[in-house]
């Protein structure tokens, strides 16, 4: 496993119960407040990041965008067409 280093800093203040609950949670894992607020932070960054990304279709919506890509006479129209070279820069 490779070893991140530490090299950015992240410092706010917090209300005091605030950091007795978190020093609590991490001492109950065993782990340094740093490590533990760390996690939890990229953790729900990560979701954040996630749930931003995600398109969620309703089940007719899925439905009817499986039909189009099962559809073997499909023509894509210009917006997709731009959609999908917007998508393609984001991956580079």
């Amino acid at each position: 496993m490779a070893v991140e280093t530490r090299d950015a800093l992240l410092n706010f203040h917090l209300p005091s119960e605030s950091k007795r609950i978190i020093e609590e949670a991490a001492a109950s894992l065993g782990q340094s407040v740093d490590d533990f607020a760390v996690g939890a932070l990229v953790d729900r960054a990560r979701a954040v990041i996630e749930r931003r990304d995600a398109t969620v279709l309703s089940d007719r919506d899925r439905d009817r965008v499986l039909a189009l890509l099962d559809e073997p006479n499909a023509v894509p129209n210009a917006a997709l067409v731009k959609a999908a070279e917007r998508y393609g820069r984001r991956l580079d």
